[in-house]
């Protein structure tokens, strides 16, 4: 078996100069031509500006930047194709914005080309990051490497199964719902949504304003601290960035978990949870107490709300947003005799499916007569679903339960079934709802076939320095993250 090249090892490579940045550049798109036409990880990338990219990295360290500067200088990362870059294609895996291109970064983007990053390209993704499977890209799904018949997850499924097949040693997405924790378990990876405000939504394509966030996948708990290290902070371009500052993600921690408390949430431990996704958490779960952490079991009892007050906040905020997309000022136009008829065509030829079923769903919802009964209702529901996280935490400093109730499910199996898709996110969702922040890392896999198991961390208000400890922990005490898809063994 190669060597798997993550972010950390990369940057050691680049120091010691046994590699220059063209070369590992090279690497990773000579993996994305091999794996690309089974995977379909990316929409599209441009080896042409990747390895200019590179030549800049190489000349930086000719000249004697070091990553202590530059932290990620020289190192490949994916992005979403739902994060502006500039110059390139912004499709958020969609029809309706036809060939348009961002006229600027993201904020998250400035901050990795600061840091020195190599940006290989764009990642699909559900339309509009609506969907838990990938299936709802216009430009066809992608596929999971450890089983190219099942889907990777959603709708940060490009990016996890890019980084699982080594494609790229880390990726940015986003999670709406558990678009990057569901995603990462059921692709192996490391992902972590980071707390509501921690991470600039600007640049990002909002589907859900108030629960939107960007944040890294990576195949170590170590790769992701340090993108997240790097994309964090104030940013008085979007209004809701908090101005706290940012910790030190990357400082390291011993596997001594005494005196952290983890918490049990007993509503995600009851029907509908695969047996074996249940034993893998549990055993994980007894591997943190051997390491020193205490166990309590903590109720968060509005749970059993939380799908379908998210399902009427998350629709109607993604109405209110897509509207703007209108044939009119920018993407897909499709004439008409009159603006409505405009309108009309546009959208009904631009938006796929699911995309048409979540705008109508949240018109209705904000409609005259319904506001109150649903959309207001939702809201005063989701205050409790966070009112309950916070009384959970003035008990223990972080909670662990599973990402999803099943491991990756075939590509077709619930696309036709809208109600059993949405339960794939009833683990990662109240996340969302609350705020906080949230993170998946592998804790097992199933014997047969072999499909990887995630464990979810969930943590409190700007808590992702102890998500990262525990998950660092558990890391350094196992060896799950070491397993590769077979596809992704023969590389450098």
């Amino acid at each position: 078996m190669t060597e798997r090249l993550t972010v950390q090892r990369c940057r050691e490579l680049l120091a010691r100069r046994e590699v220059s940045a063209r070369e590992l550049t090279q690497h990773f798109l000579a993996r994305i031509e091999r794996l690309e036409p089974r995977l379909h990880c990316f929409i599209e990338w441009d080896a042409a500006d990747a390895l200019a990219q590179a030549d800049a990295a190489d000349a930086a360290l000719k000249d004697g930047v070091t990553h202590d500067r530059r932290p990620l200088l020289g190192v490949p990362v994916g992005i979403k194709d739902n994060i502006a870059v500039r110059g390139q294609a912004l499709r958020c895996a969609s029809r309706i914005l036809g060939d348009f291109r961002s006229p600027y970064d993201a904020t998250v983007v400035e901050r990795l080309r600061a840091a020195g990053a190599i940006l290989l390209g764009r990642l699909n993704m559900d339309e509009f990051a609506m969907g838990s499977s990938t299936e709802n890209s216009a430009f066809g799904p992608t596929r999971n490497p450890w089983d190219p018949d099942r889907t990777p997850g959603g709708s940060s499924g490009g990016s996890a199964a890019a980084v699982a097949a080594g494609e790229c040693p880390a990726a940015l997405g986003s999670d709406t719902g558990g678009s990057i924790r569901q995603p990462a378990a059921f692709c192996g990876c490391v992902g972590l949504k980071p707390t509501y405000g921690r991470v600039s939504r600007y640049g990002l394509v909002a589907f859900a304003s108030s629960l939107d966030q960007i944040g890294p996948l990576a195949t170590t708990v170590e790769d992701a601290a340090l993108l997240l290290k790097v994309i964090a902070g104030h940013d008085p371009r979007d209004a809701t960035s908090l101005p706290d500052p940012v910790p030190d993600y990357t400082a390291p921690t011993e596997p001594d978990l005494r005196g952290v408390r983890l918490g049990l949430p007993r509503e995600y431990f009851g029907s509908g949870l695969a047996p074996e996704v249940e034993q893998s958490v549990r055993k994980a779960i007894e591997h943190l107490r051997g390491l020193g952490a205490e166990i309590l079991e903590v109720s968060l009892p509005h749970t059993p709300h939380a799908l379908a007050t998210y399902h009427v906040i998350a629709t109607a905020e993604a109405s209110a947003n897509l509207a703007r997309f209108d044939g009119i000022r920018y993407g897909l136009r499709v004439e008409g005799q009159d603006p409505i008829e405009l309108y009309e065509r546009t959208r009904g030829r631009g938006f796929g499916p699911e995309v048409k079923r979540r705008i109508i769903l949240g018109t209705f919802v904000l409609s005259s007569g319904y506001y109150d009964a649903y959309y207001l209702r939702a809201q005063k529901v989701r205050t409790l679903i966070r009112r309950d996280f916070l009384e959970a935490f003035t008990r223990v400093d972080a909670l662990v339960a599973p990402v999803t109730p099943t491991v990756a499910f075939r590509l077709g199996e619930k696309i036709s079934d809208p109600l059993q898709m949405y339960l794939t996110d009833v683990f990662t969702l109240s996340c969302n709802l609350a705020g906080i922040c949230g993170l998946s890392i592998p804790c097992g896999w199933t014997a047969s076939p072999c499909l990887p198991i995630g464990l979810q961390l969930l943590g409190p208000p700007l808590g992702e320095h102890t998500l990262l400890r525990v998950a660092r922990a558990y890391q350094l005490t196992t060896d799950w993250h070491r397993r590769q898809p077979p596809l992704a063994t023969d590389g450098f």
